[in-house]
């Protein structure tokens, strides 16, 4: 089992938390904060199979709203876009979004053990191409896509499609995070947060 802090932390991703209040919209006004990340904060909607997302990194506006971004069972649903609604402290604007509710994973649960084989084999991978620099993760996330772990067929499509996004939009990917992988009230595998901007 690797350690995941220990892993962000050589690839220079130690948990960071976006420091920015929640941005004035009427949508989210009265709304709780569930979670916050290093480029979003979640807030509770009306609807408990949904959440207000509001994100402030331009990798993850590619992986919510392009046209032909990752879709399929193991990435989240976007409901809408409501576009811009102010600005982070970091200077990209703030997006809000409506999305499928997530839920973390459990330790010792199907979805955790198959979200912990493929991080132990990313990180393998990334740990092989580490005198790529900043390019490993990419590079790694691309070669585990041409020689996927038992993972399954859906999922092993959809690190295809992820590897496939990363080179598109040139990001990075970011699945060493445990809150970047979650899962759906059924159990599913699901890549929340998968991309970054260095």
């Amino acid at each position: 089992m690797i350690d995941l802090a220990e892993a962000r932390a050589k690839m220079g991703r130690e948990s960071v938390i976006l420091p920015d209040p929640v941005p004035a919209h009427s949508l989210l006004d009265g709304k709780a904060e569930i979670g916050r990340g290093e480029y979003s904060i979640v807030l509770e909607h009306p609807d408990p199979e949904r959440v207000y997302k509001v994100i402030s990194s331009p990798a993850d506006v590619f992986l919510y709203t392009a046209d032909d971004r990752p879709r399929g069972m193991h990435f989240p649903v976007v409901y809408a876009s409501h576009g811009i609604i102010g600005r982070a402290v970091s200077g990209y604007p703030f997006h809000l979004l409506e999305m499928e509710r997530l839920y973390p994973l459990t330790e010792g649960t199907p979805p955790a053990d198959l979200a912990m084989r493929l991080v132990d084999v990313y990180w393998s991978a990334c740990q092989q191409w580490s005198q790529l620099g900043a390019d490993m993760g990419r590079i790694a996330l691309y070669h585990l896509s041409l020689n996927p772990p038992d993972v399954g067929q859906t999922l092993t499509q959809a690190v295809k499609a992820l590897s496939d996004f990363v080179e598109e939009y040139q990001v990075l990917p970011d699945i060493l995070n445990a809150n970047n992988l979650m899962m759906r009230a059924d159990g599913t595998l699901v890549f929340s947060d998968p991309v970054f901007i260095a």
